[in-house]
């Protein structure tokens, strides 16, 4: 890397962390629009949250699991009041329009692909708050997490969540792949900077957010990846529910996602063994960054329960490291006064 990418990278990464804000670019994954008068009916038979809560104008976090419990996709359901748009990550996208699509016939149950017509961009940072009202005014004092706000904007209308992919505050934005350029513009004149998707990559490991077909996969049972608030462990009868609910109640899954900081700079391949004290294999790296912010090596990774206490001491072939707790960045988002 020259010394230009590197003070590129450096720049794209302290807009996030140093008080001001980025622009990540989300179009990548799936949009899919989800209506009809048996919508809630279908969807809370397939998805692990409860569709029956989810008020108009307010989102929610959610999973598709097979009969074991194991995980087939993590999403994003906006009940946007005529519709429920379901946000995808890329690796998912045809695998949700696949589980959805069996149901088309049977029932009031309408499924439309708009990933090549909706585009999702991201503002992270502290100071995100400010560039989205540069662009759309004060109508933010109306927004509040897991709440979703439509805004005009030139001849068109943006769907905005509070959303974060980084540990800071932030927004998600739909919007018509038609007007994207235009707003991605205004956003960058408002002060956000690009950030392009190595630098995203590392944010979104120091955030301990998971992403499916590296963190996580089909062999990946729900309970063992943190994503409790995607899981409603009261509603009725789900695809997968009887083995999630049997888990939780047991107390605890064989392993679970981690962190995992080492003492000093180093890479660490996905599968990648972690030993303990005395050499046994206790787990297995999933992702893994060099961390400006803690300047270390990080990883995320599946560690065995007896070993899961933040501190525990571990090793990685010749270097030394311990468990952390998740994020290992706790940015903005997490302050009282975030959106």
């Amino acid at each position: 890397m020259n010394y230009d990418e590197m003070s590129n990278r450096f720049s794209e990464y302290s807009a996030v962390r140093d008080r001001g804000a980025g622009l990540i670019d989300l179009s990548a994954g799936g949009r899919i629009i989800v209506s009809g008068s048996e919508a809630v009916m279908f969807l809370n038979g397939l998805i692990t949250n409860d569709m029956k809560t989810l008020g108009a104008h307010s989102w929610m976090p959610a999973a598709f699991t097979n009969v074991q419990g194991r995980l087939l996709a993590v999403v994003r359901v906006l009940n946007l009041a005529d519709h429920f748009l379901i946000d995808t990550e890329r690796a998912t996208h045809a695998k949700v329009l696949e589980l959805l699509g069996r149901f088309t016939l049977a029932g009031d149950f309408r499924v439309t692909d708009a990933t090549e017509e909706i585009a999702t961009l991201s503002v992270q940072g502290r100071g995100a708050a400010d560039v989205i009202r540069t662009v759309f005014g004060d109508m933010l004092g109306n927004l509040e997490r897991g709440k979703v706000l439509t805004a005009p904007f030139r001849e068109s209308t943006v769907t905005i969540i509070c959303a974060t992919h980084t540990a800071e505050a932030g927004f998600d934005l739909f919007v018509s792949i038609d007007n994207a350029s235009e707003l991605q513009g205004a956003l960058i004149d408002a002060g956000a900077v690009v950030v392009g998707e190595d630098v995203s990559e590392t944010l979104r490991i120091e955030a301990g957010i998971p992403r499916y077909g590296v963190d996580m996969d089909e062999t990946t049972v729900l309970n063992e990846t943190n994503l409790d608030d995607a899981v409603s462990f009261t509603k009725g009868c789900y695809v997968g529910q009887e083995i999630v609910v049997r888990i939780m109640h047991r107390g605890h899954v064989a392993k679970k996602l981690a962190g995992i900081m080492l003492d000093q700079q180093a890479e660490l391949p996905s599968g990648t063994k972690i030993l303990s004290d005395n050499d046994q294999e206790i787990g297995r790296v999933t992702s893994s960054t060099a961390s400006p912010r803690l300047q270390g090596a990080i990883a995320l990774a599946y560690v065995k329960y007896d070993y899961l206490a933040p501190g525990t001491k571990i090793k990685i072939a010749d270097l030394t490291g311990v468990v952390t707790e998740l994020p290992f960045v706790r940015g903005s988002w997490y302050e009282e006064s975030a959106p």
